[in-house]
């Protein structure tokens, strides 16, 4: 184990679903899915208070292994203390070669709140 897995702790995937509101529409609502590990780091540079006060709120970047592939608009919960982050940038885009010693793969995330119960017609 590295020193960067000694960091990680657990997060849930969450996995959007719909199901029938009983009056011929459908529901959004998002569910506990797998468990991974991961670490989330906040940044809290200079550059990012900036950058969060012009309206971006990509602030935070999200670090698993390789083998874990987190996609744009993903969401995950941390089990720790159950704050939700919406991924905002593609898994495939940032991850250590193939000949590395490193088993890391990054993307952004912006914290998120669940939306509540949605009725779609």
């Amino acid at each position: 184990m590295s020193l960067l897995e000694d960091t990680y702790e657990n997060f849930i995937i969450m996995n959007k679903v719909k199901m029938p509101d009983g009056y011929g529409g459908y529901v959004t609502r998002y569910v506990d899915g797998i468990t991974i590990k991961g670490v989330m780091d906040f940044d809290s540079s200079l550059q990012a208070r900036i950058a969060n006060e012009q309206g971006v709120h990509s602030i935070y970047t999200f670090t698993t292994k390789k083998s874990i592939t987190l996609e744009y608009h993903d969401v995950v919960k941390r089990v720790r203390d159950e704050k939700v982050f919406r991924i905002t940038s593609d898994g495939d885009d940032v991850f250590t070669p193939q000949g590395a010693g490193l088993n890391m793969r990054q993307v952004t995330a912006e914290e998120w709140v669940l939306p509540t119960e949605k009725t779609d017609e």
